[in-house]
């Protein structure tokens, strides 16, 4: 796959709002993938084949069950107006944070894909922000697209060795171009672009193990 392609073919928003009175950090994604709504939605709700775009995952994939990510999140799904939209808790490392995911069809073989992710900005400082941007979660959200855009186009299974793969040469360039564009949609919703440009920086330097991780104060 053309990384750059990719990594262009996504729209990225960052947003700080208020929701039910509280302040929240918001980060979206979108991307329109050649393949009719139903087939979309099967892909990303159905045990048997979001392993192949993403993680094996257990649980009850319904409204009201729980699901967990292997090694990686876990959660209840809370909502759900299938083939359209569905949201869920997305809980890790001991904080939680909430997906939407929402399915619009351009026409009968195209279909928009939109992730919203949500986060109370009292988890996410300020100045974890400044530091870090949306880089950290921007990065492996991109990836799940990736593997979404392979799989609606070659139909191929996500391999074993994606971790590997992320230390190759186009994994590497996938990573920098992706903190970089995150790096833009902060700026484009008002961040200095020196500092937007330090946390890109910095996260894909802990992304690639040229930087550790900041240490809580």
């Amino acid at each position: 796959m053309d990384i750059r392609a990719q990594i262009d073919a996504v729209d990225r928003g960052v947003a700080t709002e208020e929701r039910d009175g509280e302040r929240m950090r918001v980060q979206t994604l979108a991307q329109t993938y050649p393949s009719p709504i139903d087939d979309v939605w099967d892909a990303l709700t159905t045990a048997e084949r979001i392993p192949r775009w993403f993680l094996p995952v257990s649980g009850d994939l319904r409204l009201g069950g729980r699901y967990q990510l292997e090694g990686n999140a876990g959660g209840t799904v809370t909502a759900c107006d299938a083939p359209n939209s569905f949201t869920a808790t997305w809980e890790y490392g001991g904080g939680t944070t909430w997906i939407t995911v929402r399915l619009t069809e351009v026409d009968a073989e195209r279909t928009r894909f939109e992730l919203e992710h949500v986060a109370r900005a009292a988890d996410v400082t300020d100045e974890m922000w400044a530091q870090m941007g949306p880089s950290p979660t921007g990065i492996g959200w991109d990836g799940a697209l990736l593997g979404l855009a392979l799989h609606f186009t070659t139909r191929e299974i996500r391999p074993d060795n994606s971790a590997e793969w992320l230390q190759t040469d186009d994994g590497l360039a996938f990573m920098r171009l992706s903190a970089d564009a995150w790096a833009r949609a902060d700026v484009a919703a008002g961040a200095d672009p020196a500092t937007a440009a330090a946390a890109a920086d910095l996260v894909y330097g802990m992304y690639t193990g040229a930087t550790p991780a900041p240490m809580d104060e």
